[in-house]
Parts: structure tokens; C-alpha cells; sequence
């Protein structure tokens, strides 16, 4: 009689990347990889700017209409909404609909573009917050992840300065976090190492 093929065994993950399966899916390709593409960047930063008071998992369920919304995250786009095209969002139920949070999304597209023109790309200038390479941390357990950083205060001072709004010291860790400038993955999940090579 032949031998039974063996179970799968899941790998062990964050707490957070165990479920629901939106959060299975972004724990296990995206959160923690070093990300280089400015646009990317951006749509990183206008999500994390709406998650600010709300949950990962709500932002996450509405990405496709806040590309949509936001015009594919194409910065200098979003740079020429009109207050016409703002009162239309504001309308539109598959985003949050929060005027503060919309218009800082312009905003910031503006800035966003200025620190292009200033430092050759935003990818150059988040990076060298951590000096080019992510920081590789090693958490045994999620109650040791900080919810912010000096780098990250520091961070956060900046871009005020250059007009960023909704870009406290944590929404700019959490930032840093799911764009791979650290790695934040536990020493005993997967992805801990297989971000690590990719620094």
C-alpha cells in the first residue's frame, strides 16, 4: 500500500498575517519588502495616511477604489485635483470618506512631487532615513514592535516641515514597515529571513 503523502504544514507567520485572507495575501508578499518605486511609495503613503484612527484590514478592502480615486497613485496627477474633483470623492462610498484625510492626499501629492524635484526621487530621500539599507530587527514577540522610532519622530518632523500632513511619527513607522526599510517580520515567521536577503 502506498505511503500517504504527508500534510502540509503552513508556515509560521506574524499574528497579524494568520487571517483573515487579505492579510495572509499582504503579509506574505508585500509587508516588509524593500520598496524602490516611487510610485509605490506613494500609494503606500496615501494609505497609510487614511489607516490613521482606522484598521489595516479596512484600508486593505478598499485599495482598488482608492487607485481608482486616486488616479492609479500617479502623484502629479493627484497634484491637479481640483476642489470639483475633491467634493466628488467625498461622495464616493468605496473610499474613506474623510474631507481632512482627502485633501491632505492632495497635499501631499504636491510635496510628494517637491521632494522629487529637491532630492532626485522620494525613493533617495525615505531611504536615506536609514542610511540606504533596511534595518533588520529581530522581535520575538509582537507586544516588542514599537509603534514609533527616533528615526521615525525624526522622519515625521521633516516631512511636516515640507508640508505632509497626517504624517505623525507612528503613520510614518508603519510606513517604513510596509515598505521594507525595516524589517519588522518576528524571527520565527518565514518572511523574517526571506526579507532579510532581500536587503
Amino acid at each position: 500500500m502506498p505511503a500517504r503523502p504527508a500534510a502540509s504544514k503552513e508556515p509560521s507567520r506574524c499574528p497579524w498575517g494568520e487571517a483573515p485572507d487579505i492579510y495572509r495575501a499582504y503579509h506574505d508578499t508585500e509587508w516588509g519588502v524593500p520598496v524602490h518605486d516611487d510610485r509605490r511609495l506613494f500609494e503606500l503613503l496615501v494609505l497609510e495616511t487614511f489607516q490613521a484612527g482606522l484598521s489595516w484590514l479596512t484600508i486593505l478592502k478598499k485599495r482598488e477604489a482608492f487607485r481608482r480615486a486616486f488616479l492609479d497613485f500617479d502623484a502629479e496627477r493627484v497634484a491637479r485635483m481640483t476642489p470639483a474633483r475633491v467634493e466628488r470623492l467625498l461622495q464616493d462610498p468605496g473610499i474613506v470618506r474623510n474631507r481632512a484625510k482627502v485633501e491632505a492626499t492632495v497635499a501631499n501629492a504636491r510635496a510628494f512631487l517637491a521632494v522629487q524635484e529637491s532630492e532626485g526621487s522620494f525613493d533617495a530621500y525615505s531611504w536615506s532615513f536609514v542610511d540606504g539599507r533596511p534595518v533588520q530587527n529581530r522581535w520575538r514577540s509582537l507586544a516588542e514592535l514599537p509603534p514609533k522610532t527616533p528615526m521615525a519622530e525624526g522622519w515625521s518632523k521633516d516631512l511636516k516641515r515640507r508640508g505632509f500632513r497626517f504624517v505623525g511619527p507612528t503613520v510614518v513607522y508603519a510606513h517604513a514597515q510596509a515598505t521594507g526599510m525595516v524589517n519588522d517580520h518576528l524571527v520565527s515567521c518565514f518572511r523574517h529571513a526571506e526579507c532579510a536577503r532581500l536587503a
